[in-house]
């Protein structure tokens, strides 16, 4: 990557764009064994008619959409270079026309996860590749295939890009950066599906850190990225399962997603669907034979969305004792943000006591589940199957009025707060059903 990034960076500082960038049109040199950008048959100069008579401003603007088409272009070859599934035209097929859908590339490891095989036994080693270093590999690959051509990212820039750099060239991260490497490491660690003490204390870290950093803290911004289909993570709570109870109706959940939909520009009211799979298992045999009847419990309601702010509350110390025992999270958090390691990040120099929040205020909700095959239309066990579900999913999730307000948002990952302090992690959700 860093052999084709120079060479198309060469291009470039000499006013011509490649336009042909394939793989079929890279080698390996035989001298040095370094990667050479070959065939300039099709190469295009920056200046229309090959002169720099034209006006200034066109010549702006055509210098920028070739350098971002080339840019485009290396990041499909990334693409094929690294995750070697994408050799196969159907998947890569799928995988262009998410992006010609106009989905947010920073999307991709969750549109992707399904399609990449993990026969070995040491799983998907692009996946592996991509996964290093805080997901770097997948922020370079979003940043290069950027819809909107002014957010593509340069040569230079992609060469200082921490994926790139490794550790022998350090670099100082950005607080973009900073905040998808946060965000990449807490999917990671729900994907283990071990919340131990140290893991869950790793991701209430994570989300607080996420919480203070958040860019799209005002309102407007949440009317914006806030509609589509979210897929929950974790929650902070509690966390029930079947393994130590004797339920009367054993439920498996499945997926749990938030869909929230937005009926016109001009409405703040948003539409909020909690959307929970799960099966039914019946016989002795369920802990081996999970087949049984599947079903969804819906939850909707409308919130309004105002702005708001979260208050970060700490006693005072009225004694001159010392208290043994371990920190309250927002010392801890304070502790962290104030280290060598996040000084140069913080937007602020002090701890604040408040961060701006998207307030939510919810109305009626409504509750409705749907067997795909009934279970002798018994009105006692469907209310035994809502009552396990409920116990299962976090509340929230169940009662949508629990929710009160939004802390973090970006394009792929959303955090809302429940009354009483529980964070709700979600993914946005880019799987299409019918591929």
């Amino acid at each position: 990557m860093r052999d084709l990034l120079i060479g198309v960076n060469y291009l470039h500082s000499h006013g011509l764009a490649h336009t042909e960038l394939r793989l079929e049109n890279v080698h390996i040199s035989p001298v040095d064994r370094h990667i050479k950008v070959g065939i300039l048959g099709n190469a295009s100069d920056f200046y229309e008619d090959g002169t720099k008579s034209g006006t200034l401003d066109n010549n702006i603007d055509r210098r920028k959409m070739m350098i971002a088409f080339d840019m485009r272009c290396v990041g499909f070859m990334m693409a094929k270079m690294v995750l070697r599934e994408f050799m196969d035209p159907l998947i890569f097929l799928k995988f262009k026309s998410f992006l010609m859908k106009g989905n947010d590339p920073s999307c991709l490891r969750e549109f992707l996860l399904p399609m990449l095989s993990k026969n070995s036994p040491c799983g998907n080693i692009g996946l592996q590749i991509l996964d290093r270093n805080w997901g770097a590999g997948w922020n370079l690959l979003s940043l290069l295939l950027a819809a909107k051509p002014s957010k593509r990212i340069s040569c230079l820039d992609a060469l200082r890009h921490p994926f790139l750099c490794g550790p022998r060239w350090r670099v100082a991260p950005s607080v973009n950066n900073i905040l998808w490497g946060l965000g990449a490491t807490a999917v990671r660690i729900t994907e283990e599906y071990i919340y131990r003490e140290p893991q869950r204390n790793r991701l209430a870290y994570f989300i607080e850190l996420l919480e203070m950093l958040n860019p799209h803290s005002m309102p407007r911004n949440w009317l914006e990225l806030l509609p589509g289909k979210w897929r929950l993570l974790y929650h902070t709570g509690r966390h029930i399962g079947l393994t130590l109870r004797q339920p009367f109706a054993r439920v498996l959940i499945g997926d749990a997603h938030l869909i929230v939909s937005r009926a016109s520009k001009s409405n703040t009211n948003l539409s909020f669907d909690s959307d929970i799979g799960f099966t039914i298992m019946v016989g002795q045999g369920w802990p081996h034979d999970k087949i049984g009847t599947t079903g969804k419990l819906k939850v909707n309601t409308l919130f309004k969305l105002t702005s708001g702010r979260r208050l970060y509350l700490k006693e005072e110390k009225t004694t001159g004792r010392f208290v043994f025992g371990q920190p309250s999270n927002v010392d801890s958090l304070a502790q962290k943000l104030w280290g060598k390691k996040w000084r140069k990040a913080m937007p602020f120099k002090e701890f604040p006591s408040s961060i701006p929040v998207a307030k939510l205020v919810s109305g009626d909700i409504d509750v409705t589940m749907s067997l795909d095959d009934p279970l002798n239309q018994n009105i006692a066990i469907a209310q035994n199957i809502v009552k396990e579900v409920r116990t299962q999913v976090p509340p929230e999730i169940f009662d949508l009025s629990k929710l009160i307000c939004g802390t973090y948002i970006d394009p792929r990952l959303l955090v809302l707060r429940g009354v009483n302090g529980s964070a709700l992690l979600f993914t946005r959700c880019c799987v299409d059903e019918n591929l």
